[in-house]
């Protein structure tokens, strides 16, 4: 038989696909908890991951729109994965209880 899967319609890979719907699900938990970041790591962010419906941006292109060196990026992005992450430990606990 000659089926038509969504894949067809689509015109992608599965994986492509796969990795679409995971990439709106983490941005849908990471906006649900952007707001314990500072002003700066939610620039890093959003910048990164391009969660501001643009593409995600290198380090180093941060690094020159924000007018600081890439390293400090770095650790920007660092600090804010391990809050966000902190954050859903936390919020996955309490759920929990």
């Amino acid at each position: 038989m000659n089926e038509i899967t969504l894949i067809d319609v689509l015109g992608t890979e599965i994986d492509e696909v796969v990795d679409t719907v995971q990439l709106k699900l983490e941005s849908n938990k990471i906006y649900q908890h952007i707001h314990i970041l500072d002003e700066r790591e939610k620039e890093v962010i959003i910048g990164r991951f391009g969660l501001d419906q643009d593409k995600e941006k290198t380090q180093r292109e941060i690094a020159r729109e924000l007018g600081i060196s890439r390293s400090y990026v770095s650790r920007i992005e660092k600090r804010a994965l391990m809050k966000l992450f902190n954050e859903f430990y936390r919020t996955k606990q309490a759920q929990g209880r």
